[in-house]
């Protein structure tokens, strides 16, 4: 098999995570994604084929209650009247609309149903990424592009299923969806923390808030863990 750079890191040093009948996981030993090589990935229309099944309704309070492990750690964190975007909210925005219940400004981007560039334009003193970073294609130029939407001492706050190890890996439900091809640990998160200068916490299961100290579109570096 060819070397496969990593999409995060551009690291070329990476390794055979796990394969089964459909696809490759690939690791990388530097950052440690675990990320499926692009030729295994679907097309556009595909990927978007997907996303049309779901039901995640507005109106869903099972939905809601998902969301909430992201939504109340952060609204303690932010002050009245925040500014935030809610990135890849899908269809259905009802983070969106959680968050403007409690008298935040909200506005929403997604590349399928919400593509509306000029949002990108902006710093946020909060952006929202809940079950979105599993699906990047190029996850380097993304969180580029998230960390650099925060305003400072701003808060990107993600949901995500994180990798634990190979084993638990190859018994994981989460990685045969077809459109999630991009697997995030605690050292990737470390990894991301220390490379744009944040804070990490993990504050609650799939929920993991980042903490701006200084903004930097700098590519990533190599650093330590900052908690």
């Amino acid at each position: 098999m060819p070397i496969t750079p990593c999409p995060l890191c551009l690291s070329a040093d990476t390794v055979s995570f796990f394969a089964d009948k459909h696809r490759d996981y690939l690791r990388c030993r530097h950052c440690r994604l675990v990320f499926v090589p692009p030729r295994q990935h679907l097309s556009a229309d595909a990927e978007k084929a997907v996303y049309d099944d779901h039901q995640n309704r507005m109106d869903d309070s099972g939905y809601r209650q998902f969301l909430s492990r992201l939504a109340e750690p952060l609204l303690s964190r932010l002050p009245a009247r925040a500014s935030g975007l809610d990135y890849g909210c899908g269809p259905g925005p009802l983070l969106a609309k959680m968050f403007s219940e409690q008298g935040h400004a909200m506005r929403t981007f997604d590349p399928f149903y919400a593509n509306r560039p000029e949002t990108l334009q902006s710093r946020y003193d909060f952006v929202t990424c809940t079950e979105v970073v599993e699906h990047f294609r190029r996850p380097r130029q993304e969180f580029q592009r998230l960390f650099g939407l925060l305003k400072p001492n701003g808060h990107l706050g993600i949901m995500t299923k994180l990798v634990i190890n190979a084993d638990a890996f190859s018994r994981w439900h989460y990685k045969n969806d077809p459109t999630h091809i991009s697997f995030f640990s605690e050292d990737t998160l470390a990894w991301l923390a220390a490379s744009y200068q944040c804070r990490l916490e993990i504050v609650g299961k799939d929920a993991i808030i980042f903490t701006a100290q200084a903004l930097s579109a700098s590519p990533p570096l190599p650093g330590t863990r900052r908690r």
